[in-house]
C-alpha cells in the first residue's frame, strides 16, 4: 500500500512548501502522513460536502488547492464551516492536503501555466520572477573524482538554470593540506604537506535543496574533510514567481478574445474595463487574486490582464493603458483540479484518483 507521505513528497517536488507566500498555510492540514491511502479526492476547496464525498467514494486523502485553515484555530467546536469541516475530517480519518501559493508560484506544472494553456497562450514566462531563492555551492575536488561529485550534486537538484540542467563552472588549481595525527587522508601522508591538483566546481541550487545537495556532495567526495562554501544569491529565478506573461498565436479583436476567454474558462460573466485598443495579443494573467500585479502587467506592455477579485475602485487603475478582465476566483483556478489529476496519474499509475463532482464555487450568477 502507498502511504500519504509518498504522495506529499511527490507534490512537494513539483511545488516545494518553501515557495508558498508568508500568509499561506499549504501542506498537510489534517491527517497522519504514515496512513495508507485508499484513494485521493481532488478538489479546489475543502468543505463539509467535499469530506462527505471523500467518505462516500472511499478516499481518505483530499488534495485541495485552497487550505481550509489559513490562520490558527483557538477552538474547534463547529461554530463555522471551517471548524465543522475539520471535525468531520478527523472523525472519519480523512487527511486534507493543500497545495496553494506554492503551486501558483511555479511555472512548470503550475496554476498559471494551466490557465495559459487553456486559453491558448504561447511563449509563457513568469510575470514577476522571485529573488533570493538561490545559493551557490563552491567545492574543491581531486581531478579524478570531479565527474562523480558533479553528477551526485546534479542528481540532488543542483545545476538547473531555466531550461538547462547540469550547469557548472570548473577551474583547475592546486590544493594543499597537511594531515595531522588522527586523520585518515584520502591522499598524502600524516605530518606532510600534500599538494593535489584539484578542480573548483561551482553550481547553483534552490535554497530548499541545500540539505540534499550538501548530503550528496559529502557522500560522493573522497576527502575526509570536504571544503565547500555556500553563498546566498540575489538572482531572480525565471521559472518561479507571480503571474504569467504570454502571447496569443495571432492578434484577436478584443470582443472576440473576451468571448473566447469566457467560453474557455467557463465564466458566468467577465467584468472588464474599457478597451484601449481594438485587438489583443500579449496577455498577462494571475489565477486567484492578482490585482497586485497590475503595474507589472503594464510594464510588460500587456494588452489585457486576466485575474479575479477586483474591487470597484481598482478598475480605475487601468487608466486607459490596459484592459483588466475579472473572470472570477473559482473560474480562474478551477482547472487546478485537472492539473492535480494529471500530475498524480503520471506519477502513480495504480493510485485511485477521483476528481470531485461538486462545484464549490460560493458565487452564483443570474
Amino acid at each position: 500500500m502507498m502511504q500519504i507521505k509518498e504522495i506529499i513528497h511527490y507534490l512537494e517536488t513539483v511545488a516545494p512548501l518553501s515557495l508558498q507566500e508568508s500568509y499561506d498555510n499549504s501542506g498537510l492540514i489534517v491527517g497522519n502522513p504514515s496512513d495508507d491511502v485508499t484513494g485521493v479526492l481532488i478538489s479546489l476547496d475543502s468543505t463539509e460536502d467535499i469530506v462527505q464525498e471523500a467518505i462516500d467514494k472511499n478516499c481518505n486523502l483530499i488534495v485541495a488547492h485552497h487550505p481550509i485553515v489559513f490562520s490558527g484555530l483557538k477552538k474547534i467546536n463547529g461554530k463555522n464551516y471551517v471548524e465543522r469541516t475539520i471535525i468531520k475530517a478527523i472523525k472519519n480519518n480523512i487527511a486534507i492536503y493543500a497545495c496553494h501559493t506554492n503551486l501558483d508560484n511555479v511555472l512548470r506544472n503550475g496554476v498559471n501555466q494551466k490557465i495559459g494553456e487553456t486559453i491558448g497562450l504561447k511563449n509563457m514566462k513568469v510575470l514577476v520572477p522571485k529573488r533570493n531563492l538561490l545559493s551557490k555551492l563552491i567545492t574543491f575536488v581531486p581531478v579524478d573524482h570531479q565527474e562523480k561529485v558533479r553528477e551526485a550534486i546534479f542528481q540532488a537538484g543542483a545545476g538547473q538554470i531555466g531550461d538547462y540542467s547540469h550547469c557548472s563552472f570548473n577551474t583547475t588549481g592546486e590544493g594543499t593540506y597537511k594531515a595531522l595525527e588522527g586523520a585518515n587522508p584520502y591522499l598524502g601522508q600524516i605530518g606532510e604537506v600534500h599538494h593535489e591538483k584539484e578542480v573548483k566546481v561551482e553550481v547553483i541550487f534552490p535554497n530548499y535543496l541545500q540539505g540534499a545537495v550538501v548530503s550528496a556532495l559529502l557522500k560522493a567526495h573522497p576527502y575526509e574533510e570536504v571544503a565547500y562554501d555556500i553563498i546566498s544569491l540575489n538572482n531572480s529565478v525565471s521559472t518561479i514567481g507571480s503571474g504569467v506573461l504570454g502571447e496569443l498565436p495571432e492578434e484577436m479583436p478584443i470582443t472576440d478574445f473576451l468571448n473566447h476567454l469566457k467560453q474557455k474558462m467557463q465564466a458566468g460573466c467577465i467584468k472588464y474595463t474599457e478597451p484601449h485598443k481594438e485587438t489583443v495579443k500579449r496577455i498577462a494573467l494571475c489565477g486567484g487574486s492578482g490585482s497586485f500585479l497590475l503595474n507589472d502587467a503594464k510594464k510588460h506592455q500587456a494588452d489585457i490582464f486576466i485575474t479575479s477579485d477586483y474591487k470597484y475602485h481598482q478598475f480605475f487603475d487601468a487608466e486607459g493603458q490596459i484592459v483588466i478582465a475579472d473572470i472570477g476566483h473559482y473560474e480562474s483556478e478551477q482547472y487546478t483540479i485537472d492539473l492535480f489529476q494529471e500530475l498524480l496519474q503520471q506519477q502513480f499509475e495504480d493510485l485511485k484518483i477521483v476528481k470531485t463532482s461538486l462545484n464549490t464555487n460560493p458565487v452564483r450568477y443570474i
